[in-house]
């Protein structure tokens, strides 16, 4: 088995997406700090290498990015084969469960799974996803309306909230 890649364009800038035949693994901003690492979590988590090429998966994920950044997509159906921990995959079920327009702090999340107590492993997690916007995690905030870390910068968190309803708030709390 080998795991497709390709670059997905987008007014946020280029994405690097990896395809497993079960689903989506990662998808993150060229470029990115952490990003060497992520591929090589993806790669030994599935035992195979990543190497340029095609899938449905990959294609899917395009076209349902580009609808997305169009405005005409809330919700995504492509595929994920997530590659972390039973906690990380728990937080990030959490995220999916944010509904489009909408943000929560990582207290919040962290009582979604049934750990109030447990925010900034909640955070930490988040920080380990390694599929941006479709797993949301720009719709976690800080507990005071912060705009708080994203791997991919705040100005895109701060764009994708925008894009998604939540700019004045993101304007307004971003410190």
């Amino acid at each position: 088995m080998t795991l497709a890649s390709c670059t997905i364009p987008t007014p946020l800038g280029d994405m690097l997406a990896v395809a497993s035949p079960a689903g989506l693994c990662l998808l993150e901003f060229a470029g990115q700090q952490g990003l060497a690492r992520e591929l090589a979590q993806v790669q030994a988590a599935r035992g195979a290498p990543v190497q340029p090429g095609a899938s449905p998966i990959l294609a899917q994920a395009g076209a349902e990015l580009a609808e997305y950044f169009a405005g005409a997509r809330q919700g995504f159906g492509v595929p994920l084969d997530l590659v972390g921990t039973a906690f990380q995959r728990a937080a990030w079920q959490a995220l999916l469960a944010i509904p489009h327009g909408q943000t929560r702090s990582y207290a919040e999340q962290a009582a979604a799974i049934g750990q109030p107590r447990a925010t900034r492993a909640v955070a930490a997690a988040n920080g380990a996803n390694k599929v941006s916007i479709i797993v949301p995690c720009h719709r976690v905030i800080g507990s005071d309306g912060s705009l708080t870390g994203f791997g991919g910068g705040l100005a895109r968190k701060r764009a994708l909230l925008a894009l998604e309803g939540g700019g004045a708030q993101a304007d307004l709390y971003d410190h």
